[in-house]
């Protein structure tokens, strides 16, 4: 029965001697079985002195629905090597090294918590273990497997805000100074490493730095860069990686061409009626169909949507901009038809030509000539159809991570648990 109870108990390196119930559940008094465990931790010499015997009550996993205490009967020797400088040791097993208080076993189920996205109170409250005994074993096991990202071929860049607005005081000058708010985002787009990297900061001077720890050989191997249409990016890449071919995604020109919309509707409602839009106003009433793509309007949105802009939009500027956005969605459609040269150069001039016809409304000419000055990047997702679409994915990692921890205050804290969440498909995949 002793030899099944140990078995059935499963700790590497003690024997279960009896287990028996007592008032606050049960206990099981173990003994060890390492024949290890008798070696100096310092010379390796093996003891058969007995200084002393001791028990100690490490924390372990639970069994059952009943507590389940563990003692643990060990012995100290003495060290009978004379040159040793260590007199005495006392017995100790991997599970449980000197000095611990809560076995391998239990560290690894607590931080199993954490990676599976919980936050670090809930693996506490589920094991019943201290908030520092469950960080620390989740530290590291995730700096095991966190280790310097390989070099990749296509890169996506974006950035999320971290937290509120903070503020902390200068110890030399005593002024306060905001805190950045911003993190750079670096992910494999092509491959499955997820995401490789954060930094602070949305400049320049951020982005070739974090470029610039990775080394030359690094930087050469990557091709092409995805990004959003932001002008600091794509300077800091034009420096960083010179080689690599910036490809602009088309969600965010999309979404240029809705704000466009609605901006033209806010100014054109403002302008005529002297207010802001309102339930009672059909053009305000159909804001959401203006932002659809038409195909993805049935006949009687499509109508309803026409018909009140033209019956109660007298200037029709709106429908001149929605007709716009649409030319622009058609040109960015290219890409999923070949990105054939003739094809972009018909959309591409039936868009600038209406904008130029209808010069006069301001936010029209403010997207052509954004177009024209994202041209190239444009161009380059037209022929290759690579979107940042899994940059903006792991975004959404990003801020899930924050929003299960309640917030980081400890930004080394935050990047780990970040980085730990957004490459759990490739640990999978390793493993699988």
């Amino acid at each position: 029965m002793s030899d099944g109870t140990t078995i059935l108990f499963g700790l590497p390196g003690v024997e279960v001697r009896e287990v028996h119930r007592v008032a606050s559940g049960r206990v099981a008094q173990v003994v060890t079985a390492d024949p290890d465990a008798a070696a100096c931790p310092v010379c390796g010499v093996f003891s058969q002195v007995v200084r002393q015997r001791r028990s100690t009550a490490p924390r372990d996993l639970g069994y059952g629905e009943e507590p389940l205490a563990v003692r643990w009967h060990k012995r100290q020797y003495r060290c009978g090597e004379e040159a040793c400088p260590r007199t005495a040791f006392t017995e100790c097993i991997p599970e449980l090294p000197a000095g611990a208080r809560v076995t391998g076993r239990l560290r690894r189920a607590a931080a199993a918590v954490v990676e599976g996205g919980a936050s670090v109170a809930a693996a506490v409250r589920a094991h019943r273990v201290s908030w520092p005994v469950v960080h620390a074993a989740y530290v590291a096991r995730a700096d095991a497997v966190l280790t310097e990202p390989a070099p990749v071929q296509v890169l996506g860049i974006d950035e999320t805000r971290r937290g509120r607005p903070r503020w902390t005081q200068d110890a030399d000058t005593g002024r306060w100074v905001k805190l950045e708010r911003f993190e750079t985002n670096f992910v494999d787009l092509a491959g499955p490493a997820g995401l490789l990297g954060q930094t602070a900061g949305r400049t320049k001077k951020a982005v070739t730095d974090w470029l610039d720890e990775r080394g030359e050989e690094w930087k050469a191997g990557v091709r092409i860069v995805a990004m959003d249409p932001c002008a600091t990016y794509r300077s800091a890449v034009a420096a960083a990686l010179p080689q690599a071919d910036i490809v602009a995604d088309h969600f965010h020109l999309v979404r240029l061409g809705n704000e466009a919309v609605t901006r033209v509707r806010q100014r054109v409602t403002r302008d005529t009626l002297g207010r802001r839009g309102q339930r009672v106003d059909p053009v305000w009433a159909n804001r959401r169909r203006l932002l659809r793509g038409y195909e993805r309007l049935s006949g009687p949105a499509f109508t309803a949507m026409w018909n009140g802009c033209i019956d109660h939009e007298l200037t029709n500027q709106l429908l001149t901009a929605w007709i716009a956005k649409e030319e622009l969605r058609a040109l960015l459609a290219c890409a999923a038809r070949g990105g054939v040269r003739h094809d972009i150069a018909h959309r591409l001039t039936r868009f600038y030509t209406w904008c130029a016809d209808h010069a006069d409304i301001p936010e029209l000419t403010t997207l052509a000539e954004t177009v024209a000055a994202w041209w190239p990047q444009i161009l380059n997702f037209l022929q290759l159809n690579l979107t940042n679409a899994r940059t903006e994915s792991t975004n959404r990692l990003i801020k899930d991570a924050a929003r299960v921890a309640f917030g980081f205050r400890n930004l080394d804290n935050q990047r780990r648990r970040v980085r730990f969440a957004c490459t759990r498909r490739q640990r999978l995949a390793a493993t699988g």
